[in-house]
């Protein structure tokens, strides 16, 4: 009878192992299972890697830039796939982001030239991850990832001005700002 026991607890213990590790796909999951796929081009940038030296930047603007380690961006370029493939790729990541664990920032873009939204994880003043998500109608899609610690959404957004002034021009971040135009 107490073997019978143990073994049903040990069972239960299992069980419960591993459904309480599959809580299905994440964006970290589909980065690395696609960004040596064909189609898929993907970087990994720390925040060191963008000069800001030159540029001016408030209290509030160095801590945002601090409290960022780095930026890990995914894209899918429509022009190199199947229209099946890009749809089916799209349409994963669309499923990922509605789990209610990425929290919604903003949202915006358009039908006709392309969409964007920006989740979180965390919480609005201690962000763990910041995710953009963009896809443009004739390019493709590209998700962002930008991971640091104690991020603060209000903060992170005052950095759009440092951005604008900061040189991408010998970075492979320029491909990056290229998807955009």
């Amino acid at each position: 009878m107490i073997q019978s026991i143990k073994k049903s607890v040990v069972v239960l213990f299992l069980v419960a192992a591993f459904t309480s590790c599959n809580q299905g796909p994440t964006l970290q999951t589909y980065y690395v299972d696609n960004e040596l796929k064909p189609g898929f081009a993907s970087f990994d940038v720390p925040t060191s890697f963008v000069n800001v030296e030159n540029i001016n930047m408030t209290e509030e603007q160095k801590e945002a830039y601090n409290s960022v380690d780095k930026l890990n961006v995914l894209t899918f370029m429509k022009a190199d796939t199947d229209a099946e493939d890009y749809k089916l790729e799209l349409e994963k990541v669309k499923t990922i982001l509605k789990d209610p664990k990425y929290e919604e920032l903003i949202r915006g873009g358009n039908s006709t030239d392309g969409k964007f939204v920006v989740k979180f994880l965390g919480d609005i003043e201690n962000i763990d991850e910041l995710i953009i998500f963009g896809s443009a109608n004739n390019k493709g899609f590209m998700i962002a990832r930008i991971l640091g610690d104690d991020m603060n959404a209000s903060k992170l957004m005052s950095l759009s001005s440092v951005l604008e002034n900061a040189k991408f021009e010998d970075t492979d971040l320029n491909g990056l700002t290229d998807f955009f135009k």
